[in-house]
């Protein structure tokens, strides 16, 4: 898979990712009262958005044909 992810995309994949896996395990740790399920997928979801900013490829962009990275 080629990249597909860059400038300002990746910037804020990346930003929005650390922020949602530190508000996750904020909420996983009970530091934070929005619930459990909440933390989970603020996680997960935190993760799959840093992983596609730094290895700037998203499966997603290339099924709709978005290429950020020119």
């Amino acid at each position: 898979m080629e990249t597909n992810v860059g400038g300002l995309d990746r910037t804020g994949r990346i930003a929005i990712g650390i922020l949602l896996i530190a508000a996750g395990a904020l909420a996983l740790a009970g530091y934070w009262g929005i619930g459990l399920g909440v933390g989970v997928i603020a996680v997960l979801v935190g993760a799959i958005l840093l992983v596609t900013g730094t290895t700037r490829k998203c499966p997603v962009n290339q099924a709709v044909g978005i290429d950020t990275s020119e």
